[in-house]
């Protein structure tokens, strides 16, 4: 998935980095609309719509090297954690 926060409108968005070996502990569904992810560092604010999951699943690759590419613009680099590969 794209790893960058959303925010809560255009320009607000955040750069993840360090962030490599963070899961998804819960899956909360929000009415029919979207769910709400728990992560085990213990971020739980985000709610994502069935229609951006959609979006994402549909240009995953995209978005990844994208998400990639703004790490190295930003001076960081993505570390990967042991047996990811």
């Amino acid at each position: 998935m794209n790893s960058e926060v959303q925010g809560h409108g255009v320009g607000q968005e955040t750069l993840q980095v360090g962030k490599e070996a963070v899961n998804i502990t819960e899956i909360e569904p929000i009415g029919a609309y979207a769910v709400k992810l728990h992560f085990d560092d213990g971020h739980n604010t985000g709610l994502f719509s069935w229609e951006f999951l959609y979006r994402v699943g549909q240009n995953q690759e995209a978005m990844w090297q994208a998400y990639l590419q703004r790490l190295i613009d930003a001076g960081h680099e993505r570390i990967v954690p042991e047996g990811d590969g």
